[in-house]
């Protein structure tokens, strides 16, 4: 079924106005619960390294929103503004950025692009989305904030270290 656009532009920009709001609070699962069906498909590759593909609204808060952007696991700090975005039909594609915290000393934004593939499903809500970002841009974008003291040691140990392992360990056939 096709949703009228005015219905679906509206969910893309009410996701958007709650990606503000969550960086503001440094709390990200409750938007599971406000934008994602009960049963739906949630992909992020990690160019390979580490895919996820989980099918519920409970596994994308347990993952995407919960290890992947919760507050304790290193990303204080981060936002992940949505700064723009296409409608046809049900599909929406998203652009929006992984942002570092500080700013650079031209005073721009330790930043690197990310786009989505998001479904539409009615009642405001999304059945589907798939993530997509440049993971070799964000490791160099993890060593620069932390060669200026701004990336979390934790999320250097837990993410930033075990995730270029396992890039290389990918790109050597491992």
């Amino acid at each position: 079924m096709e949703y009228p656009r005015a219905e679906v532009e509206d969910a893309i920009s009410r996701l958007a106005a709650a990606f503000v709001i969550a960086a503001e609070r440094n709390e990200w699962a409750w938007i599971a619960d406000e934008f994602y069906h009960e049963q739906c498909t949630y992909a992020c590759p990690y160019s390979g390294a580490m895919p996820v593909v989980v099918h519920t609204r409970a596994d994308i808060k347990a993952t995407h929103y919960g290890r992947d952007m919760a507050v304790g696991s290193g990303w204080e700090g981060w936002s992940f503004p949505i700064v723009g975005w296409a409608v046809q039909g049900n599909q929406i594609i998203s652009h929006w950025m992984n942002r570092g915290p500080g700013l650079r000393p031209d005073g721009s934004h330790y930043e690197t692009h990310g786009v989505s593939f998001i479904t539409y499903g009615g009642e405001g809500k999304f059945s589907a989305q798939m993530d997509l970002f440049d993971l070799a841009h964000q490791m160099h974008l993890c060593d620069e904030l932390d060669e200026v003291g701004l990336l979390s040691p934790r999320l250097k140990a837990e993410w930033v270290v075990p995730m270029k392992r396992r890039l290389v360990e990918m790109l050597e056939g491992k």
